[in-house]
């Protein structure tokens, strides 16, 4: 095969595998912090900020993916 195909099959590879983490993760803590807003809505005021962090290290892994993606396809 050529070297492009391989790149391109490589970068494909990446980022679909290192989608798939943080699409689960994300999807866990949505719920949980649902889950948690459900039962005692009156600390929703809490919850909420720490559900955005841990979304925001969470979608960090996603980015990192899309990194090393992009340096196998101009790399």
């Amino acid at each position: 095969m050529e070297t492009e195909a391989v790149k391109a099959i490589a970068a494909g590879l990446a980022i679909g595998l290192g989608a798939i983490g943080p699409a689960i993760g994300e999807g866990i803590i949505a719920s949980k912090a649902m889950e948690a807003i459900g039962r005692n809505p009156e600390v929703s005021s809490k919850i909420t900020p720490l559900m955005f962090v841990t979304m925001a290290i969470t979608e960090s892994t996603g980015i990192y993916a899309l990194v090393i993606t992009l340096i196998i396809l101009f790399g």
